[in-house]
Order: structure tokens, then C-alpha cells, then sequence
């Protein structure tokens, strides 16, 4: 099944809005007068970064949150509010691609890679390999403080900011703890599927679901009862999403997911998937498989016995069963939630495209 966010109502509307606010505010950078002037391959490595594809998942849940608080229509400071999130998680994905030393995202070269190639002129591989991955957290720092800037200038009221900013605040410190976790844990891959899972929170579900959310419903005022209720869809769906991405990451068609097949096998990531196989795999299986994952050299003939080795083990089937039962408890979650019908009915239907998506 394909990703369905785009068939939610209004959300074509919304994406374009979005991609709008998007384009002008870097446009207006790039004619920005006063000094210093980012160079123009900066601003044109995160316009072509943003228009590559993307889900706009996390502008949508805003809006989504914000209807579910009871806001009415879609005001330009929600809008801008939305964008503001698209351009964190752009941050997010090209620092993250430094860590996992990725070469693709979307169906495209990373950042590094492509400003290492931009570069290479007189340089050696080595050089220019060091001045794209410097020069892509450059860029990546630059996104989240043009997030910062979009929020800031978003013509939020007073109440409205002071709801929302202690939000963001624990997004992007929550982002990083759970970032951390993940590169910490990875290489050494272990049968702790609770450490597994609060990596998936903390490092997809919060800033992917839960926080953009609360930050739309902020926004509208709504009341603690519907953040809790917020909160209680959101981690399970949030998790759920995050493990489909470790299925994505090592099942997955490169054609169809943007990214490598290798990647989180090679850097042994520590996935419920991976934690589940060592707990269910004999002694024969483990040697196999602690021998080959983090193995940087890992080639496809290995990464293909990982895979059986995943199956073999019900690793794969144990982790489907799994997203089913936190998609479960997002719906369930829903039939006591105090939201418009509307705002049910998208919610329902993005747990199915966060759940059962292909890319």
C-alpha cells in the first residue's frame, strides 16, 4: 500500500500552502541585502532538499491538531506554524544522513554527498568527503535556526506562542535524546527491546506525531483533555511508524523508499527488529548474525542472509504483529477522544498511511 496522506482532504491544499511559505522565505533570503548572504548553493541545496519529495506528514499533523483543539479554517499563522515544523525535520534528515554517512534521500544524493561533489575540484576524495559532511551540518544548523526564525515570525499572539514554544522546546531537545540513543546503541545491537523502543519514541514518534499535534491544538487553545487525548494517539501511532521504517530500511525497494537497503544494516542499527531476532534466534543463528551486522564492508550476500535470518527467526512477522496491535491502540484511543468527527476521520486514516505505507 502507498502512502495516503495526500488523499486527506485538503491536504494537497495544505502541502502546496506549505511549499509556498517554504519557497518565498528562501527566496527572500536569497535576496536578502544586509550582510552576511548565505552563498546561493546553501539556499539552493535546502530548496531542492524540500522539493525532492517528502510526505509533509508533520505540517499536516499540525493542522490536524489544530482542528482537533477546535480551530476553524486554516489560518496563515497555523500555515506558517506547519512550514516552520517541515523545516526542523529538514534539519533533522540532513544531520542525520551525516551520521549514517547515507548517499541517498528521496531518490537523490544527500546533502554531503552532494556538496562533496560540488566541491571535489582540487581537492582529494578524502578532502572533499570532510568539507561535504562540514558543510552539510552547516546547512542542517541553518535549518533549524530558519525554523526558529518561521515560528518566530509566524504572527502568532502572545497566548498562542507562549502554548506552543514550551512544546517545540521539548521537540527539539526529546529529537536529540533520542538521536543520541541511536547512535550510541549502534554496532552493538543487543535483545533489549524496551531500549529499542524508546529509541523509536523518542527519536520519531514525539517529533513526528506527538508534538506537531499539541503544537496545532496549542494553537487552537484547546484544553488538557485534548492533549492527553493527542498523546494517546500519537506515541503508539508514532512507534508504529518508526518500525515500519526499520522494515522499510532492510525490506524494503530502494526505488520505491528514496533510500539505501544497506545502510542500517551496516551501522547495526539497535531496531526492535534486529533485538527480536537475537532474542528468538539459536546459537548458530546469533553468531551469524552478530558477525555481519555493523560490518561496514556488509555486501549484498550478507545482507541478504540477515534477511532470511530476520524471517527465519519470526523477527519479521513478530514486528508486523506489533505495529497492528500500537495501530490498535491508536484507534482505540480515538473512540474516547473529545475531537470533531472530522478530525477523527483524518486521524484514523493517517494511522492507516503511517502504518501501512511502502516508502
Amino acid at each position: 500500500m502507498t502512502v495516503v496522506v495526500a488523499e486527506l482532504p485538503d491536504a494537497a491544499v495544505l502541502r502546496r500552502q506549505v511549499s509556498a511559505v517554504l519557497d518565498g522565505f528562501l527566496e527572500n533570503k536569497d535576496g536578502a541585502s544586509a550582510e552576511p548572504r548565505m552563498p546561493a548553493e546553501v539556499t539552493q541545496c535546502l530548496r531542492e532538499f524540500l522539493a525532492a519529495g517528502g510526505k509533509r506528514l508533520r505540517p499536516l499533523l499540525c493542522v490536524t491538531g489544530w482542528q482537533a483543539g477546535g480551530g476553524r479554517g486554516t489560518p496563515e499563522a497555523v500555515v506558517r506554524t506547519a512550514a516552520s515544523l517541515e523545516m526542523f525535520h529538514t534539519f533533522c534528515l540532513i544531520h542525520d544522513d551525516v551520521m549514517d554517512d547515507s548517499a541517498s534521500r528521496r531518490g537523490a544524493p544527500t546533502v554531503h554527498r552532494r556538496l562533496a561533489r560540488h566541491h571535489r575540484h582540487g581537492r582529494s576524495a578524502a578532502a572533499a568527503e570532510r568539507l561535504g559532511a562540514s558543510g552539510a551540518i552547516l546547512i542542517g544548523d541553518l535549518a533549524l535556526a530558519w525554523s526558529a526564525e518561521l515560528l518566530h515570525t509566524a504572527d502568532m499572539t502572545s497566548r498562542q506562542l507562549g502554548a506552543v514554544l514550551p512544546l517545540v522546546d521539548d521537540m527539539r531537545c526529546e529529537v536529540m535524546y533520542g538521536q543520541y540513543l541511536d547512535v550510541t546503541t549502534a554496532g552493538r545491537p543487543t535483545t533489549d527491546v524496551a531500549q529499542a523502543l524508546r529509541i523509536a519514541r523518542y527519536k520519531t514518534a514525539k517529533y513526528t506525531v506527538e508534538h506537531p499535534l499539541r503544537i496545532g491544538a496549542a494553537l487552537a487553545g484547546a484544553p488538557p483533555a485534548v492533549h492527553e487525548a493527542l498523546s494517546a494517539y500519537a506515541l503508539p501511532v508514532g512507534e508504529a511508524f518508526q518500525l515500519r521504517d526499520d522494515l522499510l530500511g532492510v525490506f524494503g525497494a530502494p526505488r520505491v523508499t528514496g533510500k539505501p537497503s544497506l545502510d542500517d544494516l551496516r551501522e547495526g542499527k539497535h531496531t526492535v527488529l534486529v533485538a527480536r531476532a537475537l532474542q528468538r534466534a539459536d546459537a548458530g543463528q546469533r553468531r551469524v548474525l552478530r558477525s555481519l551486522l555493523g560490518a561496514p564492508g556488509l555486501d549484498q550476500a550478507g545482507a541478504d542472509r540477515v534477511r532470511e535470518l530476520l524471517i527465519a527467526t519470526g523477527a519479521r512477522d513478530d514486528v508486523e504483529r506489533t505495529i497492528g496491535e500500537l495501530r490498535g491502540r491508536a484507534l482505540e484511543a480515538l473512540r474516547s477522544a473529545p475531537f470533531p468527527p472530522s478530525a477523527v476521520a483524518d486521524l484514523r486514516q493517517l494511522a492507516d498511511a503511517a502504518t501501512e505505507r511502502t516508502s
